[in-house]
Formats: C-alpha cells, structure tokens, sequence
C-alpha cells in the first residue's frame, strides 16, 4: 500500500498500511538512522495475517522533524496518538534499538494500547548519556556531511562482516536511510535516548514480552536483553545470529520468532 501522511495530537507522520482493515493490528517502529522501509520483509510475511502499521519515527524519513530536544515520552506518545488516530484500541508491537526502547515506554506506560510487545536490539539503558549527547552535538554543528559520516560507519554497528561481505546492496541501502535522516531529527533522538533509562521501571511491564538479540550485536548486547529477559515477567528471549538490525541480517529467524509469539 501508498504511502500517507496522518495527522495526530502529536504531529504529522508518514505511515504504510498494508493487509486486511479488519486483521489485528501489528505496529512496527524503527531503528534511529533508519525508515519504515527496514520493515519491508517482515510487512510482505505478516500483512497475510495482520493489519501491519509501519511509520517513520518523529525526525525521520517522511514524518515530521519538530525542534528537539525529544524525550521518550514524546516518542511514545507518538505511538499513543497514532493509534488513537487510527482507531486502534489495542495492537501487537514490534519495536528495534531505539523502536525498542519505545515499546518497553508502552509496556510501562500505556499498557492498555498492547496484546504482546517485541523488543528487539534494545535494552533499558541503551549508551551513555555523554556519548549521545556529543553525537547530538556534532550533528547539529555539520549537518548533512556528519550524516555522511555516520552512514559510513553504520555497517561495523549494524551489521556483522559476513553480511557487508555477501550482501553489499543491503549495506548500501540502509547508509541510504541515514545519509538521509535530517540532522535535527537525528539529534533529537540522540538527545531522547541520552536520557533514555528504564531500569527501575521494566519489572512493571505486564503484557507478553518477546526479547530478540543478535548474537553479534555490539551496541545492545545479549547480556542487555537477559536483563530484560530476567526483570520482565514471563519474558522470553531468542538470540539470532546477527549484528544489531537482525530482522534484517536474520529475517527467516526473525520472522519465525516473531510469528511464534504472535501466535501463542
């Protein structure tokens, strides 16, 4: 399905619909640097059976780049008045990285909007504040040349060196979606997830919990989602063999993990 931009309490973004209006309603929410589109595969598997609602997060792609700061109250209220402009009163959630630490703000905060909450590549604490906040910094000091910096290095965080090695076209799509994410959305994001920390708060989230690692992930670790994993109630956990994007370094895995838990 086309493209449209919806309009909610919160701001104006850009949204992809695809699979029966009458099918439960499956959101994905993506990674920082990236679009709806890294989304792509796991829409073509689970629109035969879901309503799939993917959207660029605020600052990227195709939705609106408001001033930041951001906070994840911010993001997650995004979330929040989506589906409300949708008319959705409860869906399945698919979040990765930063998507992800969205998902564990709805778990903790607007439970009632969830059925079954995914985090993938995430954590409750994801960097540190400095390092973020300087990333923030040189973003917004040299614009578009600093996102060309940063889709050059992308790969080494993103994906392991077998993947870049056999499957270069994937590499250079994905350094499209972050040459072309906005400096200040960029950096309105590094500055939501500076001050990102859950770690009290995730032993709250009561809806059924799916945690996904990448066994060769640098950034969210497999030890980060067995803190998950051990704080969240009746959580389970799936590592793949994959870097930090592993829906897309590992979308059979992925897939048949996401599938599973949506199913059970």
């Amino acid at each position: 399905m086309s493209d449209q931009t919806i309009s909610t309490a919160t701001g104006r973004f850009r949204v992809r619909i695809d699979g029966p209006a009458d099918a439960p309603a499956l959101v994905f929410s993506n990674s920082l640097g990236t679009t709806l589109e890294m989304w792509d595969a796991q829409a073509a598997r689970f629109s035969a059976t879901h309503r799939v609602v993917r959207y660029d997060t605020r600052g990227h792609g195709g939705s609106e780049v408001s001033p930041g700061p951001y906070t994840f109250d911010q993001l997650g209220g995004d979330v929040v008045a989506l589906l409300d402009a949708l008319k959705i009163e409860r869906a399945d959630f698919v979040g990765i990285s930063m998507g992800g630490f969205t998902g564990l703000w709805l778990g903790v905060n607007a439970p009632q909007r969830l059925h079954r909450l995914v985090v993938a590549n995430s954590a409750a604490r994801i960097g540190t504040e400095e390092g973020w906040l300087s990333r923030a910094a040189l973003v917004r000091a040299q614009g578009a040349a600093a996102m060309r910096d940063l889709a050059a290095s992308a790969p080494g965080r993103w994906f392991t060196e077998a993947l870049a090695a056999a499957q270069p076209a994937v590499v250079q799509r994905a350094q499209g979606w972050i040459a072309g994410t906005a400096p200040e959305g960029y950096a309105g994001c590094c500055e939501a997830l500076a001050r990102a920390d859950l770690r009290a708060d995730i032993a709250r989230i009561a809806v059924p919990t799916l945690i996904v690692a990448g066994s060769a992930d640098p950034v969210t670790t497999v030890a980060d989602a067995r803190i998950l994993q051990s704080a969240i109630g009746g959580a389970r956990l799936v590592e793949l063999p994959a870097s930090h994007l592993s829906n897309i370094e590992a979308p059979e895995g992925f897939d048949a993990a996401v599938a599973q838990f949506l199913n059970g």
